[in-house]
């Protein structure tokens, strides 16, 4: 069996708090990605339970890739929450590491994919705060495996995932730098 090289818990409680904190007039706004609130809390509804059947496997070789425009559930409020909790657990188990699993369609070894999932967290936490003006401070161990993880992300971006790489000086902000890999602007304001 396979020990964990990481949690996602502080990640998921940052994200938590983010999702608690969007009000109803928060929906379209817009995002940093390029999307509304409304739609990006989307996103986190489908890829927390995404990446929690990652982990479990149950869906190997029969996952699909998410639907555009993806609605957001009627209970958001308190579904988000706990497929937050269930995403958690299910990669604190041992055999959530091994091997190869798939989410979305596309299959990746499982530790791999474990860092998708940390790089969605954060990254969309961050989205998601920017957007509605909350506070969102994500754990430095979080971000330094993100910046290993997309320190050598192409000049161009990856198209569907990560815009342009933005320059970001190597003395700032270890979350900014990991922002600028994935194209996004650290100073990005909706007004």
């Amino acid at each position: 069996m396979t020990t964990p090289a990481f949690d996602l818990e502080a990640a998921a409680a940052a994200v938590e708090a983010v999702v608690a904190a969007v009000a109803e007039a928060d929906c379209e706004r817009p995002t940093p990605s390029g999307i509304t609130v409304r739609d990006m809390v989307a996103h986190v509804q489908g890829f927390t339970e995404a990446f929690r059947l990652g982990a479990t496997k149950e869906l190997l070789g029969r996952s699909q890739p998410p639907e555009p425009g993806s609605s957001l559930a009627q209970d958001w409020r308190d579904r988000i929450p706990a497929q937050l909790k269930s995403m958690v657990a299910a990669w604190r188990e041992p055999d959530a590491w091994e091997g190869d699993t798939e989410v979305g369609g596309a299959v990746a070894p499982a530790p791999q994919m474990a860092i998708f999932a940390l790089d969605e967290l954060v990254i969309h936490g961050w989205d998601l705060a920017r957007a509605i003006g909350a506070p969102y401070a994500p754990a430095e161990p979080d971000l330094a495996i993100l910046l290993g993880f997309l320190r050598d992300t192409p000049r161009e971006g990856i198209p569907g995932l990560f815009g342009p790489v933005i320059d970001i000086p190597a003395e700032a902000p270890l979350l900014d730098r990991v922002l600028g890999l994935t194209g996004r602007d650290p100073a990005w304001a909706a007004d």
